[in-house]
C-alpha cells in the first residue's frame, strides 16, 4: 500500500507527481527546488543558498510523513554545475550526520526553472505491524 505526502511547507508540485510517496517503511520525495513557499521564488541564486533551501524543503516533506533528515538512507543531488560540488557539500554536511546516507551528485544539462541545484531522497523507518 502506498500514500501521498503532501504539505504547504514545501512548494507544490509543479507536474503530475506527488511531493512524497510512502510505501511501506520507505519514504521517496520528490526532487525539490530551491523554491522558498513563502516567496515562490528561488531563495537566492548562489549554489549555497539554493542548496540550503532545497534541503529544507526535504525536509520539511519528510515531517509530514512522519520521519526526520536521520531516516535518509540515499540522496540524489543534480548539480547545473560540478565545479559547485565543494559548495554544495559544504551545505549538505550541516544537514545530515555519520552514517551519511549514500549518495550520487551528477551534473544534469539542465534543471526545472533553470534552478542550479535539486535534490531527491529515500527515507526509511522500521514499521511494526500489528
Amino acid at each position: 500500500m502506498k500514500s501521498r505526502i503532501e504539505t504547504k511547507q514545501a512548494p507544490a508540485a509543479i507536474g503530475p507527481y506527488s511531493q512524497g510517496i510512502k510505501a511501506g517503511g520507505f519514504l521517496y520525495v520528490s526532487g525539490q527546488l530551491p523554491i522558498d513557499v513563502i516567496t515562490g521564488t528561488f531563495a537566492g541564486e548562489d549554489i549555497a543558498t539554493q542548496t540550503k533551501q532545497a534541503l529544507i524543503n526535504v525536509q520539511a516533506i519528510l515531517e509530514a510523513g512522519g520521519y526526520s533528515i536521520k531516516d535518509v538512507i540515499k540522496v540524489t543531488v543534480f548539480l547545473k554545475d560540478m565545479n559547485d560540488f565543494v559548495e554544495m557539500n559544504e551545505v549538505y554536511k550541516m544537514f545530515f550526520e555519520e552514517p551519511f546516507p549514500a549518495r550520487a551528485a551528477v551534473e544534469v544539462s539542465r534543471l526545472p526553472k533553470d534552478a542550479l541545484v535539486e535534490v531527491e531522497v529515500v527515507a526509511y523507518k522500521d514499521i511494526i505491524l500489528a
